[in-house]
């Protein structure tokens, strides 16, 4: 039994889920994994069945909600909720203003979970490689794939919805790099800065229909092939440092929702091609999101993640 000070916590953790799903590149369900949520999480998902729903009716609302964990998902989906709804004009604005510091802080952030991820993995042989290769090679190839526009129709606008928190839930892949590369972020960020509740509500019903089914896909996954899943998370976690990497020729604003591609520089070239690198921000940021990966754990109160 949680007390007031651990659904503070909670909450938190919730907000800084929200506030990474805006970001392209980096997914909510990092921080849940690095924060010591993550499998709580997803058993509490996998609970939320229409058996369970059925049981609202047969043995009253209290069974119902001890069932599916209900306080521990509304105090984390509140956090994620306000989060999105309070940051998401503040987060436009770093993409499209500070984007380089931005980005700078998910780098470090995202560089230390690696290691922390990876070090759980208590047998580390040719099939925990291989899946880490796979991983690696699947982040990767969502990094550079093209990115199309397509017309935001009600079906699409559910399927993207579907795409989306599959990713959000998943360490490593960005939801919001879905929708970019699907060409419905700056869409899906308008409709939350400038409230669309119609193209909202379609987006949050496939939102839900696919966590329903992906959640259970990555619970079954985890339970029977649990190394090999710590693998390949582990894999898409260092492919997204590619998503996340600060010093491009392009970078992706928030007004289009779209970028030119990834086209990764170092910092001098950057500098010269582009304009200043902040070197000393950029690198002061990586070490303040590599050290909050420490915090987040301690805060977790735990030395294994799954």
């Amino acid at each position: 039994m949680r007390d007031v000070r651990a659904y503070f916590v909670l909450f938190l953790k919730g907000m800084a889920m929200g506030a990474a799903d805006v970001v392209p590149g980096v997914s909510g369900g990092t921080i849940a994994f690095i924060s010591g949520i993550y499998e709580e999480l997803l058993r509490s998902i996998r609970a939320c069945t229409p058996l369970a729903l059925a049981s609202l009716f047969r043995d009253g609302p209290r069974h119902f909600w001890q069932r599916i964990n209900g306080t521990f998902l509304a105090v984390l989906f509140s956090g994620i909720l306000l989060s999105v709804a309070t940051l998401a004009r503040l987060i436009a604005y770093l993409l499209e203003h500070q984007s380089l510091l931005l980005w700078s802080f998910f780098f470090g952030l995202i560089a230390a979970s690696i290691l922390f991820i990876w070090r759980q993995l208590l047998r580390k042989g040719f099939w925990e490689y291989l899946f880490l290769l796979l991983g690696l090679c699947a982040a990767l190839a969502s990094a550079f794939a093209p990115h199309v526009q397509l017309e935001p129709t009600l079906p699409f606008v559910f399927g993207a919805g579907m795409l989306a928190i599959c990713a959000m839930i998943l360490p490593g892949i960005s939801g919001s790099f879905i929708l970019l590369l699907l060409g419905m972020y700056s869409v899906i960020l308008g409709a939350v800065s400038a409230p669309d509740f119609s193209l909202l509500a379609i987006f949050a019903l496939g939102c839900v229909v696919g966590l329903m089914l992906f959640s259970r896909l990555l619970s079954w996954l985890l339970s029977r092939f649990h190394g090999g899943t710590l693998s390949v998370l582990t894999g898409f976690l260092a492919g997204s440092l590619v998503m996340v990497w600060p010093w491009r020729e392009l970078t992706i604003t928030a007004n289009t929702g779209r970028g030119g591609g990834l086209h990764l520089l170092a910092p001098s070239q950057y500098a010269q091609l582009v304009g200043d690198a902040q070197l000393p921000a950029a690198l002061g940021l990586m070490v303040v999101g590599f050290v909050l990966v420490l915090l987040l754990e301690y805060v977790g109160g735990r030395r294994k993640v799954l």
